[in-house]
């Protein structure tokens, strides 16, 4: 199952001495594209005042396909164009004392290739820290036939992960990851464990973030959506509730 996608990826540091070394591919899951861990298995919880390390492994498409589209009539036309590489440029949220480290200089990676990063360190701050990754990715362009390909970079972010700092020597209470089943779908996708939260409307966004389609919730445990008038691509369920945000991504295949 392919996790998802072009720039999904992490870590913006060079290698620092406290960082832990990371070997790419040693904890990639089940894609030839995408990053591990997902949003949905997300970062393991941590400690105030222990010290936090965690692997992030990645691999980069080395053209554009459909599936990185997500259905984007923008960035269709890019479909089949090489990519020449991406930059992870920012990394927000962040409990304070924590950073992270690429296994190569700049956290600069070709286009087809597998990397990871380690994110470590320690904090004080308990709380719940929900991280933004910001990247460029330069993508190999043919403007007009006959003329060699011009270099355009394209910039994303992308939320969802979440990093939980719990005190007094115990993890806080995490909230078990809504469930979207199936995942990849192709016609319908349910939504499972909404009784956890107190949620009032669930959404489905593209990649751009723009809403294509939604639903108020009242008293209900598990939703369904029909996906039949959907492009196939990358998605992300958004589910509002009273203490904020949850995201799940999925594929339409």
């Amino acid at each position: 199952m392919k996790k998802i996608l072009l720039f999904l990826c992490a870590t913006f540091f060079a290698a620092q001495i406290d960082a832990q070394s990371c070997t790419p591919g040693a904890n990639f899951a089940d894609s030839t594209y995408g990053i591990w861990p997902d949003t949905t298995t997300n970062f393991p919880p941590a400690e105030t005042g222990v010290a936090y390390s965690t692997d992030l492994n990645f691999k980069v498409p080395d053209a554009v396909t459909e599936d990185i589209t997500g259905g984007d009539p923008a960035l269709e036309a890019f479909i089949g164009s090489e990519i020449e590489g991406f930059t992870v440029t920012s990394v927000d949220g962040l409990p304070a004392g924590y950073e992270y480290a690429c296994n190569v200089s700049g956290c600069e990676y070709l286009g087809g290739e597998n990397g990871c990063a380690n994110v470590f360190g320690t904090t004080a701050d308990a709380g719940e820290y929900p991280v933004t990754i910001t990247v460029e990715g330069v993508i190999l362009v043919v403007l007009f036939p006959g003329l060699p390909a011009t270099p355009v970079t394209q910039a994303l972010s992308f939320g969802g992960y979440k990093i939980v700092v719990g005190t007094a020597g115990t993890i806080e209470e995490i909230i078990e990851p809504l469930a979207v089943v199936p995942n990849p779908a192709s016609e319908s996708i349910s939504v499972k464990g909404l009784s956890a939260y107190e949620a009032s409307e669930v959404a489905i966004m593209n990649l751009e973030g723009k809403i294509v389609a939604e639903k108020s919730l009242l008293n209900m445990s598990n939703v369904d959506f029909d996906l039949t008038t959907l492009r196939n691509g990358v998605y992300f369920l958004k589910v509002a509730h009273t203490n904020g945000t949850e995201t799940v991504k999925f594929i339409k295949q």
